[in-house]
């Protein structure tokens, strides 16, 4: 039988620990794998396949970002509708997003084929590997379809509570996909076209097992006849909570663009050591980001409920995890600062090695801001304001973007943790703003 999570009673830090444990499982797991597959692709195929299948990359997260932002705004609509046990509107909003899917991404598929070489000129990819990095895209936005329904079917099920299946999934489809490189490209020593065929391969299995689990075990996702169609007010509420969520995560990706560059500014050993603690960053603000999700998904469901005293209860609750893995996460960076950037960079590299650790040992310091920050976006997210979430994340990444290139000739790498911190400083002060206002200056303007 399926497992669904009505989040509008019983243990609130267990519900939220519960959803939140498998969604940081699944990240990680995800990181590490990425980081396996680049090394089977530059191991067995070569540099130049490396490069061009990593050049491939910010195309494809553009197009994903699309994606992902229909996703996240359909998951906060049929998480409300799950908590006030609307299920005809749930099944409705699962067939609204499922056809509006079926043409969306196979335009997508369309647009990259045919765009991929366009846009890759554009990124001024070299001559010497613009050929296979045209092929390499274009044989991975045939899986287009398959991500958007994957995306789209599992942030179903994390609607009604269940962040594990979706993860099994997951595993599943990427231990496929590693399988199936390992014995294919190294193994057999095919090429970049088969590096993307076993991706597309993966991402169809993974869709396919969301879709089966789903119309066999969970009759609530299940649309009947009644329901299939495009309800047009479902999808304009959809799409614009999406189409806001997409920016928000593209302000991300530009900010890192633009931060790059002054990191080229500052020579070979800061670039290398900037490369390397941002991995290490990646994994540690995995728990916090998802924490977030999982507040995100407790505070829709009790929206929808009408249950106010506990999403108040829901927000102390997820903030105070968030400060309790910051200041975990803290301590076990700071600890091992010299031993996590050893990892990345080889030891005769003392420069390297004495940069990275600079910048671990302030970074470990703020790792509590984008906790908060998290935690809060989580709850605007969890109550529709789309926008204020954007407001937010542009607010953040322009101050860091800015400060970095105030401090970076005065500071060196220890810019980059600081005008971090500047950011979510920033943010914070703006999202508490906006949370007086909404929950207390009403009030009080009613009341005079």
């Amino acid at each position: 039988m399926a497992r669904t999570v009505k989040m509008t009673e019983g243990n609130i830090p267990k519900q939220l620990l519960s959803y939140a444990l498998p969604l940081v499982l699944g990240n990680l797991f995800q990181l590490t794998y990425n980081a396996v597959d680049s090394m089977i692709v530059g191991r067995f195929i070569g540099k130049d396949t490396l490069a061009a299948v990593g050049t491939a990359g910010p195309v494809m997260s553009i197009f994903i970002l699309g994606i992902s932002g229909i996703s996240m705004g359909a998951s906060v609509l049929m998480s409300r509708f799950f908590g006030a046990g609307e299920e005809e509107m749930l099944r409705r909003e699962v067939a609204t997003v499922s056809v509006f899917g079926a043409w969306f991404s196979f335009i997508l598929m369309a647009v990259g084929i045919l765009g991929a070489r366009p846009l890759l000129r554009i990124l001024q990819v070299p001559e010497e590997i613009l050929g296979s990095a045209s092929v390499y895209l274009r044989l991975i936005f045939l899986g287009m379809p398959f991500t958007y329904f994957y995306n789209t079917f599992s942030s179903a099920l994390k609607s009604v509570g269940d962040s594990t299946t979706p993860l099994i999934f997951l595993v599943i489809a990427s231990v496929l996909n590693g399988a199936l490189d390992l014995l294919l490209i190294g193994g057999l020593h095919f090429g970049i076209v088969c590096s993307a065929l076993t991706t597309v391969a993966a991402q169809a299995l993974s869709a396919v097992l969301c879709i089966w689990y789903v119309w066999k075990k969970v009759p609530l996702l299940r649309p009947r006849g009644k329901d299939f169609g495009m309800d047009r007010a479902l999808l304009k509420k959809t799409l614009g909570y999406g189409g806001v969520t997409a920016l928000q995560q593209a302000c991300q990706p530009i900010g890192n663009l633009l931060v790059q560059g002054a990191v080229n500014t500052m020579g070979v050993d800061i670039m290398a050591a900037f490369n390397a603690v941002t991995k290490i960053d990646d994994y540690a603000l995995v728990p916090e980001r998802n924490i977030s999700n999982a507040m995100s998904t407790f505070i829709a469901q009790n929206s929808g409920a009408g249950n106010v005293e506990r999403i108040r209860k829901g927000l102390c609750t997820g903030l105070f995890l968030e400060l309790a893995y910051g200041f975990g996460i803290f301590l076990t960076v700071y600890a091992a600062k010299g031993f996590l950037i050893g990892l990345f960079v080889e030891q005769g590299a003392a420069a390297v090695l004495e940069e990275g650790n600079r910048y671990l040992g302030l970074m470990a310091f703020f790792y509590f801001l984008p906790g908060l920050t998290n935690g809060i976006q989580g709850y605007f997210r969890g109550i529709g304001m789309m926008k204020m979430t954007l407001a937010g994340t542009a607010l953040q990444t322009s101050f860091r973007v800015v400060f970095v290139y105030l401090l970076s000739k005065r500071m060196g790498i220890g810019s980059f943790p600081v005008s971090c911190a500047i950011g979510w400083c920033a943010m914070l002060l703006l999202d508490g703003i906006c949370y007086y206002r909404l929950n207390y200056g009403r009030k009080r303007s009613a009341a005079l």
